[in-house]
């Protein structure tokens, strides 16, 4: 922190607006990181043909379920090293991050006929996601 000759402090990261913002942020970071972690392993099983998912007959967004394996192991991938990336607080992480958690709530949203208890709690934690990353910040003080 460096002061000036007014005495006035001038931050050069950036600052919450309350604590609870960089605890939503932490949290958020835990969920990307295990959300995308459990997303590889959806995609794994999903290109092995596993019998865990049941496939239904004309639904609207059909698609090979190896195809939407390879949806859930790539995004998952790319949400694991945006999670990560959100503990060292690099502000490029939390856009990628909003960003990422809206691509999930998509994917799980058309993945519903696939396992939907599975996809209805996977939106429900995207949108937390969102909401902690927008979480207001304070822009660091211009310096003089």
């Amino acid at each position: 922190m460096a002061s000036n000759v007014s005495g006035t402090h001038h931050r050069t990261e950036w600052e919450p607006r309350s604590a609870w913002a960089t605890g939503w942020t932490a949290a958020a970071a835990v969920l990307m990181t295990f959300g995308g972690i459990m997303a590889i392993f959806e995609g794994i099983s999903a290109i092995a043909h596993d019998d865990v998912f049941v496939t239904t007959r004309n639904f609207t967004y059909a698609f090979s379920l190896t195809g939407w394996g390879w949806v859930h192991l790539i995004l998952g991938a790319l949400v694991l090293v945006a999670g990560l990336a959100l503990f060292s607080g690099a502000a490029w992480a939390r856009a990628t991050g909003v960003v990422l958690a809206g691509l999930s709530m998509i994917a799980h949203f058309v993945w519903l006929p696939y396992a939907p208890l599975w996809s209805i709690v996977l939106i429900v934690i995207d949108g937390f996601i969102i909401w902690a990353l927008c979480s207001p910040r304070r822009e660091p003080a211009p310096r003089t």
